[in-house]
């Protein structure tokens, strides 16, 4: 499934990169706006999954705009800014955006936080089951719990955070900096490099049949993890 999501910023340049970004992941289909007008021409046409909206525009800025957008629709709205302000947060949360990006960002926390709004929204709307197989485990996102049959297996809350984002990707590879983004917030990439590496470790000897040759949980060479999920 390819979602819809409209980037929107005064930046051409990093409109341009933030898109090819996008495109590149191959699961959305990216729509761009240069303007506030133009941004609502578009989501009115076109009704994306998703917006990325900057705040700081010329004319029709962020705040309108979200205004508008809320006028007729739920869609869920990601602000970007160079604002980091507490009150400008509040201010976006009272019109109803579900999350706020300062600038500068890194896109793979952008890719992470619009993956975590997505999954979200498909959750809610009973598009994706709150139950994930793997192998003979079920995974329970609702209650954050893990079970063999009627057993449990006792994951710490990282471990549990760090399979629920592969849960979410299954079968896609997952970028490690996702995962450090997602799991760890990022703030020190070369040490989560290796706590990615120690919890995927640690994971294996929970979930594996055998940890020493992962059939579920696997390495993908120079980029990521893939989960492989189902009987």
């Amino acid at each position: 499934m390819l979602y819809k999501i409209l980037l929107v910023d005064d930046d051409t340049t990093l409109l341009k990169f933030l898109r090819e970004y996008f495109e590149n992941e191959g699961e959305y289909i990216v729509l761009t706006a240069t303007s506030g007008t133009e941004a609502l021409r578009i989501a009115y046409r076109d009704h994306p999954d998703l917006v990325v909206l900057d705040v700081m525009m010329p004319g029709m800025d962020g705040w309108e705009v979200t205004a508008r957008l809320r006028e007729l629709s739920d869609i869920p709205i990601i602000l970007l800014t160079g604002k980091g302000a507490e009150a400008d947060k509040l201010r976006g949360f009272r019109l109803g955006v579900d999350d706020y990006v300062v600038k500068p960002f890194s896109f793979a926390e952008l890719s992470a936080r619009i993956q975590a709004i997505l999954h979200r929204v498909r959750r809610t709307s009973g598009m994706v089951s709150d139950i994930i197989p793997i192998g003979e485990l079920r995974v329970d996102l609702n209650k954050r719990e893990v079970r063999r049959g009627e057993q449990m297996v006792a994951l710490t809350p990282t471990e549990f955070r760090l399979l629920e984002c592969l849960a979410q990707h299954a079968g896609r590879a997952v970028a490690e900096s996702e995962l450090i983004q997602s799991v760890w917030s990022g703030t020190n990439a070369e040490q989560h490099t290796a706590a990615v590496r120690r919890y995927i470790w640690l994971l294996r000897q929970k979930i594996e049949p055998d940890p020493a040759n992962p059939k579920y949980l696997l390495t993908v060479r120079g980029y990521g993890y893939r989960l492989e999920v189902g009987e």
